[in-house]
């Protein structure tokens, strides 16, 4: 609004050896039976367990940290576009070879001098590196002077878009390796309005599937903005 022990080996202490009296010999035709060692045989398996968790638990972490996260909406500051309690999984891995584009929704790092919290914010690229983004006095977003078409503008009962206000400063000009991020909920957002221009660096992934409610599972789209020159 924005972490294989080994089987202990049993031996024979020094100078003793297992004797078996002369008496109760087993006659030289009898058949061999193998002993099976029932303690080492669990302990065997045990540590097969704990390696395949273990294991799972890596892999489970190491998709998380460097493929893909779930995250869980809270706040209202993407509605209509997603609700609290929604869950998003976010891809942290393609940004690797393919940059940020205005339009798509990111999870971020709120920055350190807005908010003691760690938590993450959602928010959508509107602005990108070179680019100038405006709030004009009727309530529309522009980058370099060109107005932006956001169908997905949190809308009123009537169905009316709400307008895009800024408090200060209107004119932005995005610097190298940074985003200009809004919430879609603009009347109900923290973002660069209030904070500015964020470094890439910031953010830690792209929304890229909501799996929850299944009711609205799906993949997240990114709108086109066909009359915004490219950067």
């Amino acid at each position: 609004m924005g972490s294989s022990p080994t089987a202990p080996t049993t031996r024979q202490p020094w100078g003793t050896v297992d004797h078996t009296p002369s008496d109760t010999l087993p006659p030289a035709d009898a058949p061999v039976v193998a002993k099976t060692g029932g303690r080492r045989a669990g302990v065997g398996c045990a540590l097969e367990i704990v390696e395949t968790l273990l294991l799972t638990l890596v892999i489970f972490f190491g998709i998380q940290t460097f493929v893909a996260q779930p995250f869980r909406v809270e706040g209202s500051s993407m509605e209509d576009t997603f609700a609290e309690g929604d869950y998003v999984l976010v891809d942290r891995l393609s940004a690797l070879w393919s940059p940020y584009a205005r339009g798509q929704v990111v999870v971020l790092r709120p920055p350190a001098s807005w908010t003691g919290r760690d938590e993450p914010f959602i928010k959508r690229v509107i602005g990108l590196a070179g680019e100038t983004v405006e709030v004009r006095a009727d309530g529309r977003v522009a980058v370099d002077g060109v107005a932006l078409d956001e169908p997905y503008l949190f809308r009123d009962d009537a169905g009316v878009a709400e307008p895009t206000e800024a408090t200060g400063q209107t004119r932005w000009v995005v610097p190298a390796g940074e985003l200009f991020v809004m919430g879609d909920h603009r009347q109900d957002s923290a973002d660069s309005r209030a904070f500015g221009p964020i470094p890439v660096s910031s953010v830690i992934g792209r929304g890229v599937l909501r799996y929850w409610p299944l009711s609205d599972f799906g993949i997240i789209e990114t709108p086109s903005y066909e009359d915004v020159p490219a950067p």
